[in-house]
Parts: structure tokens; C-alpha cells; sequence
């Protein structure tokens, strides 16, 4: 299996034992560390990059160009666009409708859908093209999508444990160093070379933010 594979279901493990908790079933209706999102809210979106896997795979391979991980984000619509807009309030319903059921029927749901996910993606080819439907007219191949999701675990993993009081998931070391690679690469891209190499090498010329998004 590949590592991307194999970081993709440590954050998915972390994720699905982060939704188990009492504190999170306990604030499912309110607000959450971030702006517009319910707790719950932010739990169904934390669920789909899970829940989201058997779907593509379960789709035809798609026919449209597939691009890298860069020129993915690159045209990704809701890359720097504002919590009211549009597509940011899309992903936000569409998260809330996969939360609906609950915090228990969820956790269940993402354990049932994630105990499934070794074997299948052991039998997949990782340059396989695959696309979720809103992305736009591109694809990627699987490794690079798991990327992504693992990418997205790991970073509402820790919006989500902070808006329930509880410690972020540690993630294994191989699996958070690919999310961080993922993070630089994005902040380059945003910010330069200059604004990243002094953001973590001289604290006296840091710039303000090399957020990644």
C-alpha cells in the first residue's frame, strides 16, 4: 500500500476516534471554532473526507484532464473565498445534511465506511483518475486525492477537538509530515519562498501569516 494510502487511514482512525467522544456528541448543536459552523456541522464535513472515498471509487473514471496537487488548489473555488459566499456556504449545508442524523449515527457510519476502506484501497491503482462532482471540470489521480483528504482530516481534526474542549489527535509522524509538506507547499505557493524561509527560521523578520489558505 502506498504511503499515501497509508496516511489517509491513520487520519481517518484519528478522525473516526475524535467523533466518538462524549464532548463532541455533548456540542453537537452549538457553534464551533469556526465562523458559521456548528459543531456538528464541522463533525459531517470531518466525516465526509471519509465518507466521500467509496463514492469516487465507486464512480466511472472520470473523463476530464487530471492535474497535480498544486493546479488543484489552484483552481479551487473556495480556496481564499469568504464564509458567505457561495461555495463555502454549499460545503457548509452539505456538511450539516451528513451531520442530520446525529453524532451517533455518524460515528457509526464513518467507522462502518473506514473498516471497509483497507482492503479496497489496497486493491486500487493509485494513479487512478478520480473527481468529486463540485470540484469542477479536472481530476486527480486517487494518491493525490487521499493526499488531499488526509490533508483536510488532519486540519478539522484539530478545529473540531478545539471547539469541544478536547486534545487535537496526534498523528503519526510519516502521516503528519506529508500534511505539513502538503501546508508548505500551499504557503509557498500563497506567500513566496522568502515570507515561508523566515517565517521558520527568523522569528525577528516573520512575516504576519504564511497561512496556507
Amino acid at each position: 500500500m502506498t504511503d499515501a494510502r497509508t496516511d489517509f487511514l491513520a487520519a481517518a482512525r484519528a478522525a473516526e476516534a475524535l467523533l466518538r467522544r462524549a464532548e463532541v456528541a455533548d456540542d453537537w448543536a452549538r457553534p464551533s471554532a469556526l465562523a458559521r459552523w456548528s459543531v456538528g456541522g464541522l463533525a459531517g464535513h470531518l466525516a465526509y473526507q471519509v465518507l466521500c472515498v467509496p463514492e469516487v471509487l465507486a464512480a466511472p473514471v472520470p473523463g476530464e484532464e487530471t492535474v497535480g496537487l498544486l493546479e488543484h488548489y489552484r483552481r479551487s473555488r473556495w480556496v481564499g473565498a469568504g464564509v458567505d459566499t457561495e461555495i463555502n456556504v454549499r460545503i457548509r449545508q452539505g456538511s450539516e445534511a451528513v451531520a442530520a442524523p446525529g453524532a451517533a449515527a455518524l460515528s457509526g457510519r464513518l467507522a462502518e465506511t473506514l473498516g471497509g476502506l483497507t482492503a479496497v484501497l489496497a486493491g486500487e491503482d493509485g494513479a487512478r483518475p478520480v473527481r468529486l462532482p463540485f470540484w469542477g471540470a479536472w481530476s486527480l489521480v486517487l494518491d493525490d486525492l487521499l493526499t488531499t483528504r488526509t490533508m483536510e482530516l488532519a486540519v478539522h481534526a484539530d478545529d473540531l477537538a478545539v471547539s469541544v474542549g478536547v486534545p487535537t489527535p496526534e498523528l503519526p509522524s510519516e502521516t503528519a509530515r506529508s500534511v505539513i509538506d502538503l501546508l508548505t507547499r500551499l504557503a509557498v505557493r500563497r506567500h513566496g519562498q522568502v515570507s515561508v524561509l523566515r517565517a521558520l527560521s527568523r522569528a525577528e523578520r516573520a512575516p504576519g501569516s504564511i497561512a496556507a489558505f
